[in-house]
C-alpha cells in the first residue's frame, strides 16, 4: 500500500501547509502529514492544540521517528511549543518537513467539535481527543510504520487513559503523562506540528459569511480574552448565531446565544385540542404537490438538516 492513500495532504514545508488549510471547507476535519515511512521500529509521540480556546479547530499532531536517532531532535531545537516564539516554531516545523522524522496530523473543525458536544448521547471533548489520538495511531499502524513506543500528553487522568490505550494496543510499550511535552522529545515535536498548524488554520480561515476579520481582531481565542470576547459579540446573528470558526457549544458563546438572541418558543398540544389544530409534524412533511425546495447554503455549510421524530 502506497503510504500517500491514508493521508489526505502531504505537506512538505511552511507553503504548503498553507496551501492546505486554505483550499479547503473549514467546517470538514482535516488529515494531513508528512508521508515519511521508516522499517525500523519507532518512537511516537502525540499532543493536542488549541483544546481550550472557543474559536478554531481543535488540532492533534502525531511524530515518529527510529529509535535511537533521539539526537534529531537535540539538532532541531525541540522543546515544549508553549515554550518557543512562533518563528521558532515554524522554523523547526520546516525542518521536520524533511525525511528523517515522520508526523501526521489532524484538525478537528469548531462545526465537529460542537456539534458533537451538544449531541444527545454526550460525547465529551476528552471523548473526542482521545479517539483522535486513536485514529492516528491506527493511520500509521495501516501505513506499515513499525510502532515500539508510543508517548502522549494526557486528557484526563493519565492512569485511566494509558490503560485505555493499552487495551486497545497491547503489543506497544505506551505512557500516558501530564506534561509530556516537556519530558519527552518526541512529544515536544508533536505539540509543535499541533501548534503551527492550528495558527496556521487560523492565520488562513476564509469565512463564508461574507465578512473579513485579521488575526488581531480575533485575539487568543482564549474565552477569557477581551478581544476575542469583543469578536463574539461584533460577529454574531440574532437568528443564525456565530460564523463557524466559532466553537458554539462552549459556555462563552452559550451566555451570548441565550442573553441576546431571538428566543424561540415551542407550544405544547394541549389535551382535548381541537382536531383540526395542525400537528407540529405537518411543517417538515414534504408536500408532493410542491416543487423541490432548495436548501440555503447556510444550512448546508452547518450540516443542518430538518428534524421529523420531535
Amino acid at each position: 500500500m502506497d503510504i500517500n492513500e491514508n493521508i489526505e495532504h502531504i505537506v512538505k514545508s511552511n507553503v504548503d501547509l498553507e496551501k492546505c488549510l486554505t483550499n479547503r471547507d473549514s467546517k470538514d476535519n482535516i488529515t494531513f502529514g508528512s508521508g515519511v515511512k521508516f522499517s525500523d521500529p519507532c518512537i511516537v509521540g502525540i499532543d493536542e492544540a488549541g483544546r481550550g480556546p472557543v474559536l478554531g479547530p481543535m488540532v492533534y499532531g502525531l511524530c515518529y521517528y527510529p529509535l535511537g536517532k533521539e539526537s534529531i531532535f537535540n539538532d532541531l531545537g525541540c522543546a515544549d511549543s508553549k515554550t518557543l516564539t512562533d518563528e521558532k516554531r515554524k522554523d523547526i516545523f520546516q525542518k521536520m518537513c524533511s525525511d528523517d522524522v515522520g508526523w501526521i496530523v489532524e484538525a478537528l473543525s469548531p462545526t465537529f467539535i460542537s456539534n458533537n458536544m451538544l449531541l444527545r448521547s454526550k460525547y465529551s471533548l476528552n471523548q473526542i481527543a482521545q479517539d483522535s489520538t486513536v485514529g492516528l495511531l491506527n493511520k500509521i499502524i495501516s501505513m506499515g510504520i513499525n510502532i515500539a513506543e508510543v508517548y502522549v500528553d494526557t486528557v484526563g487522568p493519565p492512569e485511566k487513559y494509558q490503560d485505555k490505550l493499552k487495551s486497545i494496543f497491547p503489543e506497544f510499550k505506551i505512557v500516558v503523562a501530564k506534561k509530556a511535552d516537556s519530558l519527552y522529545p518526541v512529544v515536544s515535536a508533536a505539540s509543535i506540528c499541533a501548534k503551527v498548524s492550528r495558527d496556521t488554520a487560523l492565520t488562513t480561515w476564509v469565512f463564508t459569511e461574507d465578512f473579513e476579520v485579521s488575526l488581531e481582531e480575533i485575539g487568543s481565542g482564549y474565552p477569557n480574552d477581551p478581544v476575542t470576547k469583543k469578536f463574539l459579540k461584533g460577529n454574531f446573528d440574532k437568528i443564525f448565531g456565530f460564523p463557524q470558526l466559532v466553537r458554539f457549544s462552549w459556555s462563552t458563546a452559550d451566555k451570548i446565544l441565550e442573553d441576546e438572541s431571538f428566543c424561540t418558543e415551542w407550544e405544547d398540544v394541549e389535551e382535548g385540542a381541537s382536531e383540526k389544530t395542525p400537528n407540529i409534524l405537518g411543517f417538515f412533511k414534504k408536500d408532493p404537490r410542491k416543487k423541490e425546495h432548495t436548501k440555503h447554503e447556510f444550512f448546508k455549510k452547518r450540516k443542518l438538516m430538518n428534524t421529523e421524530n420531535l
